[in-house]
């Protein structure tokens, strides 16, 4: 019988996914299993995690990892990757601790050019610590701290944190994806692997920021969580590169 799919070594055999039903952080933590396996670096890689759901990374994952203090992900991974240079380090980080919390550490591991990859998931929505408002949030949109939705008046507007880093002279490579479609899995796990192959060859800071939902705390069942995705938040993030220095 030919083989057509096995699992790939960098997933615990012992592991069944947790994650809410239609959340696609499943499909991106096994399309980074499936590029270090591929690549052949899964066992000299260390995973910087942020807090929240990103965090539940490292149930799965057969690689190392650590935890960092809530948005500290790009300094913890700025400290890791200076003491070993050889090693590929890389952050897997929410919208909340990316682009809020920790938004001084980020911008300034970009403006560093820092030889790191991040793996940005925007779901526009803090995930589980109970559905606040994240910096993502589209105008309009409900969350536990903005129950009649985002108005920008007070809450200001969502940031596009591709186009901010996009300002800085240092990044390398910054691409938005998403994975709602099979069509799109594959261009992130493209993206992926390339962000990585960047920091083998020493080109500095890269970034994928993925574009997905959470039927949770959107308060949506999968199917629809992929009609808002597709009809709301991809017209606010369009996707595409939006830096590629080489």
């Amino acid at each position: 019988m030919e083989l057509i799919y096995s699992r790939t070594k960098t997933i615990q055999e012992d592991k069944i996914s947790g994650f809410c039903p239609g959340c696609m952080h499943s499909t991106v933590i096994k399309l980074i299993g499936e590029v270090l396996e591929e690549m052949d670096v899964w066992q000299k890689t260390a995973c910087v995690l942020g807090i929240g759901c990103c965090g539940l990374h490292m149930d799965y994952i057969a690689y190392d990892n650590i935890t960092a203090p809530h948005g500290r992900a790009c300094a913890v991974a700025t400290g890791m990757k200076r003491g070993n240079p050889d090693t590929l380090v890389f952050t897997y980080q929410g919208d909340g601790d990316f682009a809020s919390i920790g938004l001084a550490e980020s911008v300034s591991a970009a403006n560093r050019g820092e030889n790191i990859t991040v793996i940005f998931i925007n779901n526009g929505i803090y995930g589980m610590t109970g559905g606040q408002m994240a910096p993502t949030t589209l105008v309009g949109m409900k969350a536990s701290t903005a129950p009649k939705g985002r108005d920008p008046k007070e809450h200001g507007y969502p940031m596009h944190m591709s186009e901010v880093l996009n300002q800085l002279t240092a990044p390398a490579y910054i691409e938005r994806t998403s994975c709602n479609t099979p069509q799109n899995v594959m261009k992130t796990k493209k993206a992926i692997r390339k962000a990585f192959e960047n920091q083998l060859n020493n080109k500095g800071f890269s970034m994928i920021e993925i574009v997905t939902n959470c039927p949770t705390n959107w308060g949506m069942d999968p199917l629809q969580s992929l009609d808002f995705l597709e009809e709301k938040m991809l017209p606010e993030y369009p996707l595409g590169v939006i830096r590629d220095l080489d």
